[in-house]
């Protein structure tokens, strides 16, 4: 199994309902939410919770990252719960599951397998097989704010992942960090992530190594770049906000409305993007992508606004033409 989380803040209420949904029979749940925004930390969280541990004699967290089939998802299920390699082991793992209650089978970044097209009703097909077993406790984080479909998911649902609180943004940074900075210098670095934990994360320690002054002088030309020394979406912001761009949702209509968002910072209600008469197609059905994906969020007044990390990404490498 993956490590605990060692720095965990500001997911304690989706920790608290995705426990007390785990305390019912046959949960089905999925963490949504943008590149980034800690979803996977989440999963490990509820992995290790102690209530997890007495309830689920059985525990399995499979990373769905280097499958491209179900069949493929399938094998790297079975290579976890201990079966023989085979063709196709589908209909094995869902035995095995069957035969042993009491388990809890965390699937982490399945968009990576579901996205594509040419997949996706393969994947729904195997999940659907594993919600027939009663007894199974299933939960997946998919990038983005779909749930796939063919699977009876667990209600309340959970709602995507947002940033940070302020708060536990700077709880995150002071953890990381070895020195003590005044609150305005760690707000106006903080503000920089617009409280994406990836990118919290990776400020912060860049932070603790050169020194607050030297990384807000280094912003001011590099912007994302800065945190994008890593080879992994995990540790690289450009590569986590490019796998979201790269999905097969993506449009070259979509990412022209997501353009003009980098240069919004306010954002555009539905009512401007109308009235403005922009000479992109269909523009309400791009605005859907754009939220599918979590690459755009809609705020408090229902404006569509994408967070600081990726206008900045997005000015950078897809800027408006």
């Amino acid at each position: 199994l993956p490590s605990e989380p060692k720095i965990f803040y500001g997911r304690e209420l989706e920790l608290g309902s995705i426990m007390k949904m785990l305390s019912q029979e046959s949960p089905r749940i999925a963490i949504l939410g943008g590149g980034g925004m800690g979803k996977t930390t989440l999963a490990r969280a509820v992995l290790h919770h102690p209530d997890t541990a007495t309830k689920f004699a059985q525990r399995f967290f499979v990373s769905a990252e280097s499958a491209s089939t179900s069949i493929e998802l399938a094998a790297l299920i079975g290579l976890h719960v201990g079966l023989t390699p085979g063709k196709d082991l589908t209909r094995a793992v869902v035995q095995y599951l069957s035969r042993n209650p009491h388990a809890l089978l965390i699937l982490d970044n399945l968009e990576t397998v579901w996205e594509p097209i040419q997949s996706r009703g393969g994947i729904e097909e195997f999940l659907s097989l594993l919600t027939d077993v009663e007894h199974l406790a299933l939960m997946i984080t998919m990038r983005g704010a779909e749930r796939t479909a063919k699977v009876h998911w667990s209600h309340p649902f959970l709602a995507p992942l947002e940033p940070l609180s302020d708060k536990a943004a700077q709880q995150i940074f002071m953890e990381i960090t070895d020195n003590i900075y005044a609150d305005e210098d760690m707000q106006q670095i903080l503000r920089f992530t617009d409280n994406m934990p990836l990118a919290v994360d990776l400020i912060a320690h860049l932070s603790d190594y050169e020194g607050l002054s030297n990384v807000m002088a280094r912003w001011d030309t590099e912007r994302t770049a800065l945190l994008s020394v890593g080879y992994d979406r995990k540790s690289n912001l450009d590569a986590s906000i490019q796998l979201s761009l790269s999905s097969p949702r993506m449009t070259f209509n979509s990412k022209e409305l997501l353009s003009l968002l980098s240069i919004l910072p306010d954002g555009i209600s539905d009512a401007e993007l109308v009235q403005i008469k922009l000479p992109i197609p269909n523009i309400l059905s791009c605005k859907s992508v754009l939220l599918a994906t979590s690459l755009a969020y809609q705020d408090s007044k229902w404006r569509l606004r994408s967070l600081m990390p990726v206008r900045q990404h997005v000015q950078q490498f897809l800027p408006p033409s």
